[in-house]
């Protein structure tokens, strides 16, 4: 189907570093000659300039238009319309590139104009609310002007090979699918740690903190995967029924069993010296479900920490405590999956050595980047990799104690050095 994508901020930092090369990307391929792109900004626009620097020839100019907007003005709205001129055969997806304060906004001029007749698609960026309350004010708000089926709210975390990957390999390996429940499995960690610090991300940082940027959608989301079940013959379409039946089975989280904490020059960064938000955070969950009972269900993300990764680790039941028994899925940085085993060590003396099995694309392969995945997927109606309502609702409501009793408590935050383990964070008994 004839597609005009519409991107909404499309000078901003997120367009010029990843919108637009994943454009370049995907009319690169040559399967997408149906594809034109509009760019709205709220100042007048060069061509040129916005698309040269980033898709070079690769996007040609006749399938690129600019239109300056008074995002406020619902005239200039209806211009919009007049310029996109849909037929019956084509379709426009709405790409909110644009900070949630005014996507609100956006979304209510849209509808105004009529821009929401069912050819027309809306992706929207997180975050998806502060809280429970304010997510489903914005659940609420979007639903008076788009059906469900129209709106596609993106996790690029989902969009990872290996998030994907993860259904597969539990599917379509009888090896592991055999295994995966808590007779087999007595703990999954899913982690996402950073070596960097805000890096001068003090606006959004502040107004938002660990639990609210990395562990409400990303790692909620991962999690999803891990625990959901996956039918003999699932389709890749019922995948977010999938994950919102899993999060509906995990129980609403217990503060007492949430750790916060605050790398030590985080205050003086943000020229703050009283702020609890937090660069660190690791939450214990647990399931109903009758496979997942009494698995501890760890979600650990933090900043300024001593490596880089995301990763989901899967331990499985020792018989006894010489075994090795994880499996890690690896999201990011490198993107594969890594066991550890034990095998003899050569020689005479018949001695043991722990060794990775492991499964890493080839350093030549060309991974779809995530948002050249969402992008593609919204263009063919495909919504397994974006987060639904009813999914960004739940996390929100299972995270809600640790936020309440975060808000009315002071005296839980832990102080730690830059360049700290996660562990070190878990086991320091210094609270700011």
């Amino acid at each position: 189907m004839k597609t005009k994508l519409v991107i909404f901020g499309i000078t901003g930092d997120l367009s010029r570093r990843k919108l637009l090369p994943a454009l370049a990307q995907i009319i690169s391929t040559g399967d997408f000659d149906d594809l034109s792109v509009v760019g709205v900004s709220r100042h007048e626009l060069s061509i040129q300039q916005l698309f040269r620097p980033s898709v070079g020839d690769a996007l040609p100019l006749s399938r690129v238009s600019e239109l300056s907007m008074d995002l406020g003005d619902l005239d200039d709205y209806v211009r919009l319309k007049e310029l996109l001129c849909l037929k019956d055969d084509e379709q426009a997806i709405m790409y909110l590139s644009v900070p949630p304060i005014a996507s609100g906004q956006i979304v209510e001029l849209l509808g105004q104009s009529g821009l929401n007749t069912p050819n027309i698609k809306i992706m929207l960026e997180k975050p998806f609310g502060t809280n429970l309350e304010s997510a489903r004010r914005m659940v609420n708000h979007v639903a008076q002007h788009y059906d469900e089926s129209q709106i596609y709210r993106i996790d690029h975390y989902l969009a990872k090979e290996m998030s994907q990957n993860i259904v597969a390999f539990r599917g379509r390996n009888a090896l592991f699918d055999h295994v995966w429940d808590n007779k087999s499995i007595e703990k999954i960690e899913i982690v996402a740690q950073e070596v960097m610090g805000i890096e001068g991300r003090i606006g959004f940082y502040e107004q938002t903190g660990a639990l609210r940027d990395v562990l409400q959608g990303h790692l909620m989301q991962l999690l999803a995967l891990v625990l959901m079940d996956v039918p003999q013959d699932f389709d890749w379409n019922d995948i977010p029924a999938l994950r919102l039946e899993a999060l509906h089975q995990i129980e609403v989280a217990d503060p007492n069993k949430a750790i916060r904490g605050q790398y030590e020059t985080y205050r003086t960064e943000v020229g703050s010296l009283d702020t609890m938000t937090e660069t660190f955070v690791s939450v214990e969950l647990n399931s109903v479900n009758s496979k997942w009972q009494g698995v501890p269900l760890v979600l650990t993300a933090g900043k300024a920490l001593d490596s880089k990764a995301t990763e989901v680790r899967v331990n499985f039941r020792k018989s006894h405590e010489a075994q090795t028994n994880c499996l890690v899925f690896k999201i990011q940085p490198s993107e594969g999956v890594e066991i550890k085993l034990f095998t003899k060590k050569p020689g005479y003396d018949r001695q043991f050595e722990e060794k990775k099995l492991s499964f890493e694309y080839p350093s030549d392969a060309m991974l779809p980047e995530a948002y050249e995945q969402v992008i593609v997927d919204a263009i063919a109606s495909q919504k397994s990799l974006f987060a639904s309502s009813d999914e960004v609702l739940r996390s929100w409501e299972i995270l809600r104690p640790i936020q309440k009793q975060w808000s009315e408590k002071s005296d839980d935050l832990r102080q730690y050095k830059a360049g700290s383990s996660a562990e070190d964070v878990l086991s320091s008994t210094n609270y700011i």
